[in-house]
C-alpha cells in the first residue's frame, strides 16, 4: 500500500519516543513541558519513506496512565501497532491497560517490540519474551512477531526494519471510496494561514475547495490547503495523516472529539446501539445504568448503559445494550469503541456500534434482540432487506449503503440477487436505482389500489386521484422523488394509470349516467346559443335543478374533456366560444396592432360584464398581455 498509519502503545518510560526517534530521526516530543519532563503529553508525529515509495505516518502516543485518552487519540486508525514493553520492567499495569485497548478495537496488525535490550542479560531477555507470550495468549496480538532492540546502540532495528516492512507489505489499503470522515486529534492556528486541523483520514477522499462539516457542532467550513506529512497536496485518501488548513473556523470553536465529514454525512445523536464486552480481567461486573466514560475515535463522553436483555454484564462476556450519552457524538455502523470507568479512570471494557442514531428500546424485547444481531452480523441481503422492511418505503441504492455502511458496489450486489430471488425489486427513475422489499411493494400497492378505487366510487366523473393529495394520504413521509419512483413502478406492473397530475386504477373509465350525458348536452345547448352571453353558471345550476356537489363534479368532468372553459368563479363559456373568441380578436389586434375593452366588446357583439372576464382569462393564459388599457398579442 502507498500509505502506512503506524502507532505505539505501551507503559510510561519504556522507550516508545526512542523508538520513534531511531526509526524516523523525528523527535516527537514537540512540547516544551514534554522535552522537560521527558514524557509525551500529546499526540507525537513522525514519517518516513520505505525505498519501494510507501509513505509511513508514525503515531507515537502517552503511556502514562493519566493520558490514556491521547493513547486512544492515536490509536483509532492505525494500520500497524508497534507494541512496546521495556526489557529491564517487562509487562506493567498500562501495558496490560493497552493491550486491553487494542483487543477492543481489534488491531490485530502489530509488532511486540522489547526496547532497552542493551541493559539486561540473555536469560533475562528470555524471560521477558515468556512473560510477554503469556500475556498476548487469547489477545489480538497473540501471533505477533518479538523484536528485541536497543535504540540507543542499534541493536535489533535493522531486524525491526524488516519486520515493519513485511508487515506493511501485507497491510490491506484503507477504503478510499467510502465518505469522507476524519477525527480531529489537533488544532491550532498557523501565522498568514489561520486554523488547522489534522488527524488520520478513516475513509474517503478530501480535497482542496471541498466543503466539509465539523461534527457534532455542524460548524460548516471549506478546505483551504492540504499537508500530507509536511508536504502540500491536492488530495488526501483513506489512511493518510493530514493536517488541512481550513476557512471560516475559529479555533476556538474546535475541540478534540470533533470529526470532520462530508456535509450531512452524519447526525449527531445522543443514544447508539452497540454490541458491548466486559474485559475478562474486570474486577466486578457492569450493573445497569452504570455510568461510564465513551472513548469512540477522538471522542470522551459520559454515559449510561442500558442492558437490554439482563441487569448486569459479567467479565469476559458480551451483550447487546444501548449507551445513553450525555453529549451528542457521532458514528458510524461498525466504529469501534473503547469504555472506562467514571471514577477512578481504568478500560473496563468496548465493542462495535450497531446503529449511530438509535431509537429509544424497551429492555427484554426479544425482537430487538433478533433486530440488533441482525445489524450487527448480518450479510449486506439480510442487512438490506431488513433495512427496506423497516424502512417500509422505497430507498435508493446509494441512500442504502449510505444507511448501512457498506460500499454501492455491496448493495448493487446484494440486490441483484435479492431480485433474483423476487425478495425485492427494482426499478430505475430518473438516472436513479430504486429498491423496495417485494412484500412491501405488494402491499403497498394493494393499498394504493384500494385506495384509488374508493376515490373512484366517490368521484366517477373525475379522471384520477390528484398525485398530491394520495402522496398526502399515503406517502407523506416519502419524498417527491421516491412517490413518482413508486407510482411509475406501479405503471410499468400494470396496477395504475397515470395521467398528467392524477393516478387511476388500471380498470377505471369515466363513464356518465344516462341523466349525466343529458346534463351535459343541455349545457353545451345553453352555453352556445349565445357564445358571448351566456349564462352564469347558477343559472345553469338553477335551470337544471343541479345541486353543488353534482354541479361541480360536472363541470370538472366538461372542463377535463374540453367542452367548456371557466373564465371566472361565476362564468363558464363554451369551448368553440372562447376558440372563436380567440380568431376574432388576434385578427383584429393583427390589424390594428390592439384592442381595447370597448372594441373587443363590440366586435363579439357583448357587454362589459362578459368581455372583460374573458379578456383577463386571455391575460392569465398568456394570449393577450394588458398595456395600460389596451391589448396585445402575448
Amino acid at each position: 500500500m502507498s500509505y502506512v498509519i503506524i502507532g505505539t502503545a505501551g507503559h510510561i518510560d519504556h522507550g516508545k519516543t526512542v523508538l520513534v526517534e531511531a526509526l524516523t530521526g523525528v523527535k516527537t516530543d514537540r512540547l516544551k513541558e514534554e522535552q522537560e519532563r521527558g514524557i509525551s503529553i500529546e499526540l507525537g508525529f513522525a514519517a518516513f519513506k520505505l525505498p519501494d515509495g510507501t509513505r509511513v505516518g508514525v503515531v507515537d502516543v502517552p503511556g502514562h496512565e493519566r493520558f490514556i485518552r491521547q493513547m486512544l487519540a492515536g490509536v483509532a486508525g492505525i494500520d500497524i501497532v508497534l507494541f512496546v514493553v521495556a526489557a529491564d520492567e517487562s509487562i506493567m499495569p498500562q501495558t496490560r491497560e493497552h493491550l486491553a485497548i487494542l483487543d477492543l478495537l481489534q488491531v490485530k496488525n502489530g509488532i511486540v517490540v522489547i526496547t532497552k535490550a542493551d541493559l539486561v542479560d540473555e536469560d533475562w531477555l528470555e524471560l521477558v519474551k515468556e512473560d510477554i507470550k503469556e500475556t498476548l495468549a487469547g489477545t489480538v496480538l497473540e501471533d505477533a512477531p518479538i523484536v528485541p532492540v536497543s535504540a540507543v546502540t542499534g541493536q535489533g532495528m535493522d531486524r525491526l526494519h524488516k519486520v515493519l516492512v513485511e508487515k506493511i507489505e501485507e497491510t490491506p489499503p484503507k477504503v478510499a471510496t467510502g465518505k469522507m470522515r476524519l477525527p480531529i486529534d489537533r488544532f491550532f492556528t498557523v501565522t498568514g494561514f489561520g486554523t488547522v486541523v489534522t488527524g488520520t483520514l478513516w475513509s474517503g477522499q478530501l480535497r482542496v475547495g471541498d466543503q466539509v462539516e465539523i461534527m457534532p457542532e455542524r460548524i460548516n467550513s471549506r478546505v483551504r490547503n492540504i499537508q500530507v506529512h509536511g508536504e502540500d497536496v491536492a488530495e488526501a485518501v483513506a489512511g493518510q495523516r493530514v493536517a488541512i488548513n481550513l476557512a471560516n473556523v475559529e479555533v476556538e470553536q474546535l475541540h478534540r472529539g470533533q470529526m470532520l465529514a462530508e456535509p450531512g454525512l452524519l447526525t449527531p445523536s445522543y443514544r447508539m446501539d452497540v454490541q458491548l464486552k466486559l474485559i475478562k480481567s474486570v474486577t466486578k461486573p457492569l450493573k445497569q445504568r452504570a455510568r461510564i466514560r465513551l472513548h469512540l475515535g477522538t471522542a470522551e463522553v459520559f454515559a449510561r448503559v442500558n442492558l437490554l436483555d439482563r441487569e448486569e454484564l459479567v467479565p469476559g462476556e458480551t451483550c447487546l445494550c444501548q449507551l445513553l450519552l450525555e453529549e451528542p457524538i457521532v458514528a458510524a455502523r461498525q466504529d469501534k469503541f473503547v469504555i472506562r470507568t467514571y471514577s477512578p479512570m481504568f478500560t473496563i471494557g468496548g465493542g462495535v456500534v450497531i446503529e449511530p442514531v438509535a431509537q429509544k428500546h424497551k429492555r427484554y424485547r426479544q425482537e430487538i434482540l433478533e433486530q440488533l444481531a441482525t445489524k450487527l452480523k448480518g450479510s449486506p441481503a439480510e442487512l438490506i432487506l431488513q433495512h427496506l422492511s423497516q424502512q417500509g418505503k422505497l430507498e435508493e441504492i446509494s441512500g442504502i449503503a449510505e444507511s448501512l455502511s457498506l460500499s454501492r458496489e455491496e448493495v448493487q450486489e446484494a440486490v441483484d440477487n435479492l431480485a433474483q430471488e423476487q425478495s425485492v425489486e427494482n426499478f430505475v427513475y430518473d438516472g436513479l436505482t430504486f429498491v423496495i422489499a417485494g412484500d412491501t411493494k405488494e402491499k403497498l400497492a394493494d393499498e394504493l389500489v384500494e385506495l384509488l378505487s374508493r376515490y373512484h366510487e366517490k368521484f366517477p366523473l373525475r379522471a384520477g386521484m390528484p398525485k398530491e393529495e394520495l402522496r398526502s394520504k399515503m406517502f407523506s413521509s416519502w419524498s417527491a422523488r421516491q412517490f413518482n419512483a413508486f407510482v411509475s413502478m406501479l405503471e410499468s406492473d400494470g396496477h395504475v394509470k397515470i395521467y398528467a397530475n392524477e393516478i387511476a386504477t388500471k380498470e377505471f373509465k369515466v363513464s356518465l349516467t344516462d341523466r349525466q350525458e343529458q346534463i351535459v348536452k343541455s349545457i353545451v345547448a345553453m352555453l352556445e346559443e349565445k357564445p358571448f352571453l351566456p349564462p352564469g353558471w347558477k343559472e345553469i345550476m338553477a335551470e337544471l335543478s343541479l345541486t353543488e356537489t353534482e354541479a361541480t363534479e360536472i363541470l370538472g368532468y366538461m372542463m377535463r374533456n374540453g367542452l367548456v372553459e371557466k373564465v371566472s368563479d361565476e362564468l363558464v363559456f363554451a369551448k368553440s366560444a372562447v376558440e372563436r373568441a380567440k380568431k376574432m380578436l388576434a385578427k383584429y389586434i393583427k390589424e390594428q396592432k390592439t384592442v381595447t375593452l370597448g372594441e373587443a366588446r363590440d366586435l363579439l357583439g357583448s357587454s362589459r360584464k362578459y368581455v372583460l372576464p374573458l379578456l383577463e382569462y386571455f391575460d392569465q393564459i398568456k394570449f393577450t398581455k394588458r398595456i395600460q388599457d389596451k391589448r396585445i398579442l402575448f
